[in-house]
């Protein structure tokens, strides 16, 4: 038996509790033994403590046979009520803390997700904001407007004439409206295509910026150094890009671009468009009824490869011409490259857009889409029309390596084509024509098949050709895939009268294949036969250039546009840095000469003159509180901005004429650079906020009444003698003009007096015993005063009215006034120690001089807060607009070519061009070579 004692506390009361525990030594039945002894324990136990717990209610010694502890039925089922709580506690917490680590592991992967977003700033520039995108909302609903009443008056004319003509013949106002109406729609669509266009070109650079930076990303993320391997570009890439060089190519010397390549031509809608299109296996081009769709040069380039895809040459975007949604992107972007094209109210472009379609099973070739021949001008058509048309075409069909594709329509008359005689100019033995008649299956059921054989055997027209071929272009519907067509064109060859009757027609004369075999065929014999004598020509192009550049700038390396553009532009961006490191001092005094110029006028007419002349030293102090307040709250701070901007505008013109002074300075830059600060400085206007922190300071300055130092007392009176000085001199310069020359210049330089001056000078005397005999007389002459001068002038056979005498008072009053002020300026110089005594009352008045410095410490204030703001903030933001404009110019080549011009600039230009051209060519000529 072990007896153990210990404390235990309850309800407030410690009790010393002893426990009896036996120990009994089982063998084999340990776990009774256990239990008898537990029982021994609980019932010396409740011996104890029996007679307490029992009443409390803690402790029952017997309970079914064995001892426990006795809990009573309600904390039964509050402890359960517990239990069940702080179970759900828990489960709580968990889900809390759950939520918690998965919304901030959310939270994570979202900002990681953010950050990978590309940068959409560009659409605030792209979209029009606020105000700008309102006045678009309203253009918009403008446009359905105009278009209904366009509608309306078709459908009126319709019912009346048939013909827009017509209403224009019978009714002149509702012409003009249509004409209205139809200008306002055209500049709507123009500017909705620039939108349009914008947005697409920065679409393209956000797909490129993505790419480069997914492939940076990939190389920091696996710490490996790729090496970047050269594709092997395809011979007809290599020659596209040779086109594409020579696009642009314009030389003074007598030498042309003959490379050959396929000139499809055709009278407008005969199909010359479907006919590239089935060459080409996609549907790339824009469709419309009836109308003129090709506006501008389209050059195609056909190439084999495992995927059917278009590009633009200035795009790395890839068009899938499996997907229809991207043929109907291509087909859009096509339009909107035509129309943006088409400048200066033209019709027509001779700008080219160039493309290339790649894909299984094409054959290799270049070809040029050019827009088709017309025979009659529509009022929607610029004046030149149809002879830019024609011009256009005969430039690329005089080429004597250029395959020419004549499209002729069979579904309509032969004698109505305009193309063969043009064909016929340019090609008289057809030793370079290729002849193809579309829409056979219509000419089928309209023609006779004897007609249609002698078209394509040659004894029809005139004109002679290499080939002819029929084709089959499509049924007439705008949705039918290439597939459709093809397989639609094979089904009528195979059963069509024209191939089954006495064989008009060869089997190799017909569909799109053996048409596209044979031009590509013809086009890279062309291209073997003609290569090697235009890379000589090319070569000696390149002599003739360099020879010149070496005879006239021997010392220069050949820079072009772009690389002269870059120099200027670091040179500019130098100025800025320069524009920093003006001192504070130079600057205050810069903003200090600018703002006594802007505001010396208004202090003199409107403020000094008008208070001085007021006749009391107590009025003038009052005039001058009043007005020098009005003039704080309104017109003086924003006229302090205007003369700090000056102020930075001045010194930045400082320091680019004292760069042009240095011996390293290149004066081919002077235009560029002149033409970036005058736009720069034209966007760059002064924050709105420094208005109001100016007019505090000013208001705060100007209360300030009492001169306190003999310092700026005499910096006070030195200002005010130097402003008078100033107008009087001015003031005298006025009289001058007005009396003319004195007698000693008139004796020395053999000058003479005008009637008008010689009246002058007599109302000038008179005027003069006015102010003797009164010292302090008012600006204005009294009538009486008007009238003496005028008898007195009489007597002397001077007739002149009292304006002329008035338009003399004024300036011979003003420098007698301004006589005074200095001589009251140098009284007041000594007069410090009897105004710091005196204060207002002192017995030399010293109003003005008060007056003066009151206005100094205005301009003090000012200046210096302006020059705060230029260094810390303006300076930045011309940097920043600086920067802006040199982006905008480096991507227009047409300013470039304006800024940057000179002998020297287009002879490196045409060199580089003709230097690039060559390597390209001598590259395709090894290419093809190695294919031989």
């Amino acid at each position: 038996m072990l007896r153990v004692t210990f404390n235990k506390s309850h309800r407030g009361t410690t009790q010393r509790v002893t426990y009896l525990c036996t120990k009994i030594i089982c063998s084999n039945h340990s776990t009774l033994c256990n239990k008898t002894a537990r029982r021994q324990n609980y019932e010396e136990y409740g011996k104890q403590t029996q007679g307490q717990h029992l009443q409390d209610g803690f402790l029952n010694p017997l309970k079914n046979g064995r001892f426990g502890w006795y809990v009573p039925p309600s904390r039964n089922y509050g402890m359960l009520v517990v239990r069940i709580l702080r179970g759900a506690l828990k489960l709580r917490y968990i889900v809390l803390g759950g939520a918690i680590g998965g919304g901030v592991s959310l939270s994570k992967k979202y900002e990681e997700w953010k950050d990978g977003l590309p940068d959409m700033k560009w659409l605030e520039d792209v979209l029009p904001q606020g105000e700008k995108w309102s006045n678009f909302s309203k253009k918009l609903m403008e446009v359905g407007g105009v278009m209904k009443d366009v509608v309306q008056i078709a459908k009126d004319d319709i019912k009346s004439k048939a013909s827009v003509s017509a209403l224009g013949l019978s009714n002149d106002d509702s012409r003009k409206k249509y004409e209205n109406l139809q200008s306002q729609v055209e500049t709507l669509q123009t500017e909705i295509m620039n939108v349009q266009i914008k947005y697409q070109k920065e679409l393209e650079k956000m797909e490129r910026e993505n790419r480069e930076l997914r492939q940076q990303y990939l190389i920091l993320k696996t710490n490996k150094k790729t090496t970047v391997k050269k594709i092997k570009k395809s011979l007809i890439d290599m020659y596209s890009e040779v086109l594409d060089e020579l696009s642009g190519y314009d030389t003074s010397y007598s030498m042309a671009d003959h490379l050959p390549r396929v000139v499809v031509v055709g009278d407008q809608s005969s199909g010359k468009t479907s006919v590239l299109e089935s060459i080409a296996k996609a549907r790339i081009f824009p469709r419309g009824s009836g109308e003129m769709m090709t506006r501008a040069p389209v050059k195609v380039t056909l190439a084999e490869g495992p995927y059917h895809v278009a590009q633009f040459r200035d795009s790395d975007r890839e068009y899938d011409l499996n997907k229809e949604s991207d043929l109907s992107e291509l087909r859009r972007e096509v339009e909107l490259r035509m129309r943006a094209s088409v400048r200066g109210g033209k019709t027509v472009s001779n700008e080219v857009i160039s493309m290339t379609v790649k894909g299984p099973g094409l054959q290799r070739m270049v070809l040029v889409d050019l827009p088709g021949i017309i025979s009659t001008m529509t009022v929607d058509m610029a004046a030149d029309t149809k002879d830019s048309i024609h011009q256009m075409t005969k430039h690329y069909m005089s080429n004597p390596n250029a395959i020419i594709l004549c499209i002729q329509d069979g579904s309509v008359d032969a004698e109505r084509s305009n193309v063969t005689d043009l064909v016929m100019q340019c090609d008289p033995l057809g030793r370079r024509t290729i002849f193809v008649l579309t829409k056979v299956d219509l000419a089928e059921e309209l023609a006779d098949p004897d007609r249609i054989r002698k078209i394509l055997s040659g004894k029809l027209f005139p004109m002679k050709a290499l080939g002819y071929y029929a084709v089959v272009t499509g049924r007439g519907r705008k949705d039918d895939s290439i597939d459709a067509i093809r397989q639609y064109e094979e089904d009528f060859f195979k059963n069509s009268k024209l191939f089954h009757r006495r064989g008009v027609i060869m089997p190799h004369q017909v569909t799109s294949r053996n048409l596209s075999l044979a031009v590509s065929d013809r086009f890279w014999k062309m291209v073997r036969e003609t290569i090697e004598q235009q890379a000589d020509a090319f070569k000696a192009t390149r002599f003739n250039l360099e020879t010149e550049w070496k005879n006239n700038f021997p010392r220069l390396r050949e820079s072009g546009r772009d690389e002269l553009f870059d120099k200027a532009k670091g040179e500019i961006l130098d100025e800025v840095v320069t524009l920093s490191q003006i001192s504070a001092k130079k600057w205050e005094e810069a903003l200090n000469e600018k703002l006594w110029d802007k505001l010396s006028n208004y202090v003199f007419e409107n403020i000094y003159l008008p208070a001085a002349q007021s006749g009391s030293q107590n009025s003038f102090n009052t005039m001058v509180d009043i007005k020098l307040r009005q003039w704080a709250e309104q017109a003086l701070p924003a006229k302090s901005v205007e003369a700090g901007w000056e102020a930075l505008q001045n010194e930045f013109i400082h320091l680019m004429e004292k760069a042009k002074k240095s011996p390293d300075h290149d004066d081919i830059f002077d235009n560029l650079k002149a033409a970036v600060v005058d736009e720069a400085i034209r966007r760059h206007s002064w924050e709105d906020k420094a208005i109001d922190m100016l007019r505090v300071i000013q208001l705060n300055t100007l209360e300030d009444r009492f001169v306190h130092d003999k310092t700026e007392w005499d910096q006070a009176v030195k200002f005010l003698e130097t402003s008078v000085k100033s107008k009087l001199a001015h003031t005298e310069e006025t009289l001058n003009e007005m009396l003319g020359p004195g007698q000693f210049t008139r004796i020395t330089h053999w000058k003479s007096l005008t009637e008008d001056q010689s009246k002058r000078r007599y109302v000038k005397t008179e005027l003069d015993k006015v102010l003797k005999n009164d010292d302090k007389h008012l600006p204005t002459l009294s009538y009486d005063e008007l009238t003496t001068v005028r008898k007195n002038l009489q007597r002397d056979g001077i007739e002149v009215d009292t304006d002329y005498i008035r338009q003399t008072w004024f300036p011979v009053y003003r420098r007698h006034f301004l006589k005074q002020a200095l001589h009251r300026a140098n009284d007041c110089r000594k007069a410090y120690y009897l105004y710091s005594q005196q204060g207002a009352e002192c017995e030399i008045s010293c109003s003005d001089v008060v007056l003066f410095w009151r206005i100094q410490q205005v301009i003090k204030v000012t200046s210096n807060a302006l020059r705060q703001q230029v260094i810390n903030r303006e300076a930045r933001r011309l940097d920043k607009e600086i920067k802006e404009v040199l982006d905008e110019f480096s991507d227009d080549e047409e300013k470039k070519a304006q800024l940057l011009t000179g002998k020297r600039v287009t002879l490196a230009e045409e060199l580089i061009k003709v230097r690039h051209i060559q390597e390209k060519l001598e590259e395709f000529i090894n290419s093809l070579n190695q294919e031989k």
